[in-house]
């Protein structure tokens, strides 16, 4: 009980927010597609939801020949199309004889259409935002050859030979110039080698076989980090913050935490990671004058201060789109993302990564958003779990859309359409599946929080 205590609700009530608004957003266009496209080809919608209603719905209302409405369980949404062995699992429906505006009475090319509009939409949906967040923010990077201050390597990189302020020179040979995509380097595309410049001298380090699934068991690819010094503190997010409460203010210089000496934020940001929910002593500077402050550090290990933007430590590389420039871009990104993606999933498939350690459920995704209300977080978040949910649902795993598509592609293939008993008893079969996984991800989540 005193981990769930412990817990900071207002950074939790941000995060839920944030997840619930991205997921609906996903959800509602997925199913959308399903609607418009079935609508098209004039199949009757039943019913259309956001959110799984069992017993009951949170809201309903019929418009027309559709109900729509809002269910309790947030772990998707559905349209039940008539004549459609789906989650309804309507049999009752399927012993009638096909009627002209059920699913079942179309033609194969139709139902594959309306079986793949929902990851079309998701996929449409991660390339539109991308590309107009290229549009709206452009795009920032530290060139890897402008890293003043080195590398912050983690307990696993300085596992393999990395040290703090290493400076990255290429990976396997090869000049990155984008900082953020090495470690992608060494995980996906399995870099053997990566060579860093150290007090002046080459140095070059042997990445072991088995690391990749270190790091993805360890649950950051991120194992080096831009090294940036801990500046006069240039902005506290609000007075309800434990910086706030603990008397700190703009422009105080942290020296040291319990009497460590820090001069490199990402020092600070492990010092409090390691002291949650402790109270620890900062010595700061502020003017002339040094003085001893004690700060709580909350469960997140955030104390709400910021140190200020890249630019006023590094040359920062800043590439502006027109309109017409983010579309390609944009598309470029959602690509990239895909496959580093889809490499990820092969990484688990393959036995290299431990499945407990990698699965999660809607506590994990909640997780990923940011403690604090940011639109081009959210947004870069929502981009990328629209591309994910694409990727998931078109696998040909019956009960998602993809084995409703290797079904319908086999019978325009061979001519001949499964039984209604066989798509039953697939439908049946997936569901389990997914609904057991779906219970086990999320009991590995609350035994994290317990644990």
């Amino acid at each position: 009980m005193t981990t769930l205590l412990a817990i900071d609700w207002t950074v939790a009530g941000v995060k839920t927010l944030q997840f619930i608004l991205s997921f609906s957003i996903l959800v509602t266009l997925h199913e959308l597609g399903h609607f418009v496209a079935a609508r098209i080809f004039k199949c009757r919608v039943e019913k259309f939801y956001l959110f799984f209603n069992p017993w009951f719905s949170l809201w309903k209302k019929k418009i027309g020949e559709t109900e729509y409405g809002i269910g309790w369980v947030p772990f998707g949404g559905y349209v039940k199309i008539s004549g459609m062995i789906d989650e309804s699992m309507d049999k009752e429906q399927m012993k009638q004889p096909p009627k002209p505006y059920e699913f079942r009475s179309k033609p194969a090319w139709q139902r594959l259409i309306i079986m793949v509009a929902g990851v079309v939409v998701n996929l449409l949906l991660g390339f539109f935002i991308y590309a107009m967040m290229l549009w709206h923010w452009g795009e920032e990077y530290i060139p890897t050859n402008q890293m003043t201050y080195g590398i912050a390597a983690d307990s696993l990189a300085q596992s393999v030979g990395f040290k703090n302020g290493d400076k990255v020179v290429s990976a396997d040979g090869e000049y990155i110039d984008r900082f953020s995509k090495i470690p992608l380097a060494v995980v996906l595309n399995s870099a053997k080698t990566v060579q860093v410049q150290r007090n002046g001298q080459p140095v070059n380090i042997v990445i072991p076989e088995d690391f990749p699934g270190k790091l993805i068991s360890y649950k950051d690819i991120n194992f080096i980090d831009i090294r940036v010094p801990l500046a006069p503190i240039d902005s506290i997010s609000g007075d309800t913050t434990a910086a706030y409460k603990a008397g700190l203010r703009k422009g105080d210089q942290i020296l040291s935490v319990n009497d460590t000496s820090v001069a490199f934020l990402n020092d600070f940001r492990i010092l409090l990671q390691h002291n949650k929910n402790k109270t620890i002593h900062l010595k700061i500077l502020r003017g002339n004058d040094t003085s001893t402050v004690q700060l709580h550090v909350p469960a997140s290990g955030m104390i709400g201060i910021s140190n200020g933007e890249p630019s006023k430590f590094f040359q920062v590389k800043t590439i502006n789109y027109t309109f017409l420039e983010s579309i390609p871009a944009g598309f470029k990104k959602s690509w990239e993302t895909l496959v580093s993606y889809w490499l990820q999933l092969k990484l688990i498939f393959s036995g290299k990564v431990n499945t407990n350690e990698s699965l999660g459920s809607v506590i994990s995704i909640g997780k990923m958003f940011p403690s604090e209300w940011d639109w081009q977080s959210f947004w870069s978040i929502t981009a990328f779990f629209s591309l994910v949910l694409a990727l998931m649902n078109i696998l040909p795993i019956p009960g998602l859309d993809g084995g409703h598509a290797l079904f319908t592609v086999a019978e325009l293939v061979s001519g001949r359409k499964p039984s209604d008993r066989f798509m039953e008893i697939s439908q049946m079969v997936g569901m389990v599946l997914l609904l057991g996984l779906m219970a086990y991800a999320l009991g590995l989540d609350f035994w994290r929080l317990f644990k």
